[in-house]
């Protein structure tokens, strides 16, 4: 077998997620800016998951909280944006013209059209007007910094005006201005979420103007954007990467063509390896724990799980739209489920005891206890629940 059809099995590429993922206890982070440039995004429609996720992560979490609100909101060395497959996510401040170009255009393109569709259909004003309002809104959050909806309503009364959507359907229902235009502005990459508006579980936040950015070849974005994530989750296949990603199969091979992907043999198949990463990567030194938050990024990463995720337990740990809730993982892979009771305590079950004996039991109570110590009084509650969180929680 030549060296580029080299064969990475389970046991590698679980090594590989250890250290890559900053998840093996040597492998932990100094910050929250090395977390998310190890992962490239983190997943951040759950505003809690970031600092789960970065919690788990790091090798002091007592600082968690106040060191990822500092890279979001103080030194904004974090931005949380929309990104791949129309979801919000947290990524380095520097891949935000990266993100926008490869990622972010033909979602936009597609998502203001559908604004003005649906006004002209009920008979609101016209793109010309949404324009004005749009430029009226975007002055009024310069001037202020970050600001909610309400707030920016406050200055630019139009942003208040109403329409109706879907008239006579089933699903029809009362828009206001402001809400679908900063969606269709937050996916243009004008306008990126703020602080939050009480603590960092809360889902109500701010807004702010985005970052200043150049606007890059598109083409050139998904390959940089390809070859970063390949990097940090590598080997991966061609449907973990449409995946991923959300762009069309055409667009994968070209980004993996320009990086001078090197392909490897897979379980699943043919998968791919950044240019000088097809040689073998050895384990973390020391066996390890780790409890994720929902929608983590690693418990999230591929399309195709089966290497670190048994396919019995996904009706457990999977909610109906397919967002993982909050996992359990030993060397590797998932054999449990945890959450948060009302009382504080973190709770956790397993799922697959196959080759989990006492050592690992007491590495998961270990990180039980480090989640619950820099948690503190905070209670969280995974924006999608699943039946084993659910259950635990009770």
């Amino acid at each position: 077998m030549g060296d580029e059809e080299r064969y990475i099995g389970v046991a590698e590429r679980r090594a590989r997620l250890a250290l890559r993922h900053r998840l093996a206890g040597a492998a932990r982070a100094a910050s929250p800016e090395e977390v998310a440039g190890s992962l490239v995004a983190l997943h951040g429609s759950d505003p809690a998951t970031v600092y789960l996720a970065v919690g788990a992560r790091l090798a002091d979490p007592a600082g968690t909280v106040p060191e990822t609100g500092r890279a979001l909101y103080e030194d904004r060395t974090l931005v949380r944006m929309h990104g791949m497959r129309h979801t919000v996510f947290v990524f380095p401040t520097e891949l935000t013209a990266v993100v926008h170009a490869s990622t972010g255009l033909t979602v936009a393109a597609r998502e203001r059209a559908a604004l003005l569709k649906a006004m002209a259909k009920a008979g609101a004003p016209d793109a010309a007007w949404l324009k004005e309002v749009e430029e009226s809104a975007l002055a009024a959050l310069a001037r202020r910094g970050q600001a909610t909806a309400a707030e920016l309503a406050a200055d630019e009364p139009r942003l208040r005006e109403q329409f109706v959507y879907a008239a006579g359907k089933s699903y029809q229902g009362v828009h206001t201005v402001s809400t679908r235009l900063l969606k269709v502005l937050g996916v243009e990459g004008k306008v990126v979420r703020g602080r939050p508006l009480g603590s960092w579980t809360s889902s109500q936040f701010r807004w702010a103007v985005s970052p200043a950015h150049p606007e890059l070849n598109a083409a050139e974005a998904q390959a940089s954007l390809l070859g970063r994530w390949l990097a940090a989750c590598g080997p991966a296949t061609e449907a973990d990467l449409k995946w991923w990603t959300g762009w069309k199969v055409t667009d994968v091979r070209r980004a993996l063509a320009a990086i001078g992907a090197r392909p490897v043999s897979l379980d699943e198949g043919v998968g791919y390896v950044v240019d000088g990463d097809v040689g073998p990567v050895a384990g973390p030194a020391e066996p390890w724990a780790a409890l994720l938050p929902a929608l983590d990024p690693t418990a999230m990463g591929w399309q195709q799980r089966d290497w670190y995720l048994a396919p019995a337990l996904r009706p457990a740990l999977f909610d109906y739209s397919g967002n993982v809730g909050p996992t359990v993982w030993w060397n590797g892979r998932v054999v449990g489920a945890w959450a948060q009771r009302a009382d504080g305590e973190i709770v956790w079950r397993l799922l697959d005891t196959e080759g989990v004996g006492r050592e690992a039991e007491a590495a998961i109570a270990v990180e039980a206890e480090r989640v619950r110590g820099w948690v503190g009084a905070a209670r969280v509650t995974p924006r999608f629940r699943t039946p084993v969180e659910k259950e635990l929680a009770a």
